[in-house]
């Protein structure tokens, strides 16, 4: 019988927080997508999955051009492969612009604005040219787009949305992606068709994040409930199933052997940084982390998500540096008590977090 804990322990095998893939690339496809706003995050994030573990691995397929940052899903930045970026653009950026028109319209960005933001960025770019976003958005200053405000920012996610820009390459002097050109940058898109890619995004969706539910689809996707189930429908042959509580989750079929493999890993501790695709991959987090700490992940439901304790397939409390450094010491704080052995492992982990 299938049980909370076990789904929790699957998952971590599924995402290969336990049993690494063997390149960042592996991971960046096996997640299909990860969120991204916390640069600095999501560097350790994709490094933890991966064997060789380090940020300098994750900038090596940035700057190669097999992983991109841009706007796919839900209007938030998410990690994707390079030659996936088009087709999930197609696929799901038409709702987010609709859903995103009236705050656009608030901050007076109109259609003519956005096309001489357009006309600048393609003038700035062209040829291979690669831009912090700061100094993109100065030249957007001096051509006559105003970026006061939030202007700024809504500009850069609509020319993302729309296949104009993303980041690519790493600045060589700071921890920061410059903005390139998407028709430049990935050359040989693919494009499959719509009810394909939908089978696509599903199916890779079940396999790197399994066992999960058919709302946690619709939720990560940003889907709605009718490409959903036409989603599921064409993925579901390639899927294995299980029931927990009356619920249906769904997940690679090969999953249970890996977790079979790795499960002394699965059942140890890890530190997660926040934004963690172990928290924000699913609707109901409830296999891995108790209800009534979930403002304790979330403080005041403010849309910032702290960075993890996980310990047997749950998260049992919160983690922070105590200065700036990559080398400060962590502070833990437990949702309770940490069980047994959990506080001695965390000042070796916080050292080997990459």
């Amino acid at each position: 019988m299938t049980t909370p804990h076990e789904i929790a322990l699957l998952r971590l095998a599924a995402q290969r927080i336990a049993g690494p893939e063997d390149t960042v690339a592996g991971v960046v496809e096996r997640l299909t997508a990860s969120q991204a706003q916390d640069y600095r995050g999501l560097l350790t994030s994709v490094a933890l999955r991966s064997a060789p573990r380090t940020r300098a691995a994750v900038h090596a397929a940035l700057d190669a051009g097999e992983a991109v940052r841009s706007w796919p899903m839900r209007g938030t930045l998410h990690l994707v492969l390079a030659c996936d970026l088009p087709w999930m653009l197609d696929l799901l950026a038409p709702r987010i612009l609709r859903r995103s028109a009236g705050r656009r319209a608030e901050l007076g960005l109109d259609e003519p604005t956005l096309e001489r933001a357009r006309e600048l960025t393609h003038e700035a770019l062209r040829g291979g040219r690669r831009l912090r976003r700061a100094d993109l958005l100065a030249l957007w200053d001096e051509g006559g787009v105003s970026t006061a405000g939030q202007r700024g920012y809504h500009t850069l996610a609509y020319l993302g949305l729309t296949g104009t820009l993303c980041f690519g390459p790493v600045d060589p002097d700071r921890d920061e992606q410059r903005l390139v050109l998407v028709e430049e940058w990935i050359p040989d898109p693919r494009r499959p068709r719509r009810d394909d890619a939908l089978a696509e995004l599903a199916t890779r969706f079940f396999r790197g994040h399994g066992p999960a539910t058919v709302a946690d689809l619709t939720r990560w996707a940003g889907l709605t409930a009718t490409d959903a189930r036409t989603a599921l429908a064409a993925a579901r042959p390639r899927l294995a199933t299980v029931e927990v509580d009356g619920v249906e989750y769904l997940m690679d079929p090969e999953t249970p052997q890996r977790l079979d493999r790795v499960r002394g890993e699965a059942r140890g501790v890890f530190l997660l940084p926040g934004f963690d695709e172990f928290v924000l991959g699913y609707a109901d987090r409830g296999a891995v982390l108790p209800a009534e700490y979930a403002d304790r992940l979330v403080p005041g439901r403010n849309g910032v998500f702290r960075a993890t304790v996980v310990a047997d397939g749950r998260i049992v409390g919160t983690w922070k540096r105590s200065g700036n450094g990559a080398a400060s010491p962590v502070e833990a704080t437990p949702f309770e008590e940490f069980p047994n052995g959990v506080a001695e492992e965390i000042p070796r982990l916080s050292t080997a977090l990459p």
